[in-house]
């Protein structure tokens, strides 16, 4: 069915569903959901939340031009004069507010009508919508959708907002389908509406299990998602009493590849998108929630396309490959997000195979420090977003290892501090008493295959640390020969040749000729 088609289906069912009474608190495009069992029920009608935490949206206007008037005609074909609608095309859809909660019933202006959870807030996502178009000079709106009719496509709606009070609960089936459209490119926003606890537990419960292993981290000061429009600092909370007070970013996410799969706030901000307050719940102040509403939707359009290219897997056969020797290219892996980069490697690889004369068969594999293996590598790769932590025998194996002849490489993915601060903590313990250091501009490594005098770095890098032109890698030095050689700037993102819109990092190119200048010294060596 085509996009217009389900639509005009979604509306057709949601005045069925719900009748005129409620209509003018939903926007077009809503369909009833039935992905919700009797557990769900039985725990919403034991823990309901508040119900209408705003009124409902404004109705939307009508655009009618009065009918001319025409001569006579033989009947029965003499037009009317007449009114008629006159529809301008409708904006692209960006996020999708999904029907959630169990079905009652509600008395409103002296009739009982049908309410469920999602409809607290009624027009949250598309007052923020009418916002951020007028900030922003965009033009997208959202739609209402639900479990068993939406496509789980991210190119129909690609981001998909959970609001609401009360316990829920998915099925398995809704699992997997929602993890495969954030792996696909989607994003799942979240919002504990009046900062209710019920849904808060629901929601990171059910991102539990739609991403097993994966799980709701705070989000860091550095995250893009805080500059991305607005520059955001601490922020301002409202608490049931009408107290406002300041506090750190309350922000959670998932990470999936480069980018936030998953957003989520356990304090209320659907409430301050729809411009309101009420001495109920946890929120943060309405200002200042549209301003990080806006950084959501500008984030959004940043990432979108970056998470289509993450969502298909690289596979690069060896064709014609010299079978001399075989260089192993091993990654560590951490609790930081390892792997951040998917086809990173592969497309350093095939770059280095193509533009240098080493005649090594490139491989790629994933190893633990406490895997005996590991002391086998020549070198040893490392990246990330996150905080991480080597316990007393992994820094004692790659001691061991370094002192050994082998060689660590590791860059900050996306440039994130988090990975930064932990890296220099981890690498102190490992080798006491030695620092990184900046590598001098007449080192060899920067001049082993190509020479890499001046390099390009990311828009970002450049807006916030200025005019840089000149590479800038620290290293570890072990009896002359580098043992460990960082970048505080990303290099993996360069690698993959796919923009990535909000990484402090090298420009592709010189990424790529930095990472085999590497490589390079690393087989020479």
């Amino acid at each position: 069915m085509s996009g217009s088609r389900r639509e005009r289906a979604g509306n057709e069912l949601s005045r069925r569903q719900f009748g005129r009474c409620m209509s003018a608190g939903l926007a077009a495009g809503s369909a009833v959901g039935s992905g919700w069992g009797l557990p769900s029920l039985l725990a919403a009608d034991r823990n309901s939340g508040p119900i209408d935490c705003g009124p409902p949206p404004k109705a939307k206007p009508q655009h009618r031009t009065g009918g001319e008037s025409f001569p006579p005609l033989p009947l029965p074909v003499t037009p009317l004069r007449r009114t008629e609608k006159k529809r301008p095309p409708a904006p692209p859809a960006l996020v999708g507010k999904m029907a959630m909660g169990p079905i009652r019933w509600i008395t409103r202006g002296g009739k009982r009508v049908q309410y469920r959870d999602w409809m607290s807030d009624p027009s949250d996502v598309r007052t923020l919508l009418e916002w951020t178009n007028q900030k922003l000079g965009i033009h997208y709106r959202s739609v209402e959708s639900d479990f068993e009719h939406f496509s789980y496509d991210p190119r129909e709606l690609p981001a998909l907002l959970f609001a609401g009070h009360n316990l829920f609960s998915l099925g398995d089936e809704v699992r997997q389908k929602l993890a495969r459209y954030v792996l696909d490119g989607g994003t799942i926003i979240g919002d504990a509406c009046c900062g209710w606890k019920d849904f808060d537990e629901a929601f990171r419960r059910e991102m539990e299990a739609v991403f097993p292993g994966r799980p709701l981290r705070k989000l860091t000061p550095d995250d893009p998602l805080f500059a991305s429009y607005y520059k955001l600092g601490d922020f301002q909370y409202q608490a049931a009493d009408g107290r406002r007070y300041v506090e750190e970013p309350c922000l959670e996410g998932i990470t999936i590849g480069c980018r936030l799969g998953v957003v989520y706030s356990p304090v209320d901000l659907t409430c301050g998108w729809d411009g309101h307050d009420h001495p109920r719940g946890t929120r943060v102040v309405v200002d200042q929630a549209r301003q990080i509403g806006a950084n959501y939707i500008t984030y959004l359009l940043g990432n979108f396309q970056l998470g289509r290219f993450l969502s298909t897997t690289k596979i690069y056969h060896e064709a014609q490959a010299p079978t001399r020797d075989d260089f192993v290219f091993a990654q560590l892996t951490h609790e930081g997000d390892w792997d951040p980069d998917p086809s990173a490697v592969h497309n350093l690889l095939k770059f280095v195979r193509d533009h240098s004369t080493l005649e090594v068969k490139f491989k790629r594999v994933h190893v633990q420090l406490k895997d005996p293996r590991a002391a086998g590598y020549p070198l040893l790769y490392m990246t990330g977003h996150d905080e991480f932590r080597w316990d007393e025998e992994e820094a004692t194996r790659l001691r061991k290892y370094l002192q050994a002849g082998g060689m660590l490489i590791a860059d900050a993915c996306c440039g994130r501090l988090a990975f930064d601060t932990a890296f220099r903590r981890e690498i102190s313990k490992v080798l006491p008493g030695s620092q990184l250091e900046t590598l001098p501009a007449d080192h060899p490594i920067y001049h082993l295959h190509f020479d890499k005098n001046q390099v390009e770095y990311t828009p970002r890098t450049r807006e916030d640390f200025g005019q840089l032109s000149a590479p800038s890698l620290e290293a570890i030095s072990i009896d002359g020969k580098l043992a460990v050689v960082y970048s505080r700037f990303d290099l993996g993102n360069g690698w993959e040749q796919f923009p990535h819109p909000y990484s402090y990092g090298y420009g592709d190119q010189d990424a790529l000729e930095l990472g085999t200048n590497l490589l390079v010294y690393a087989v020479t060596h």
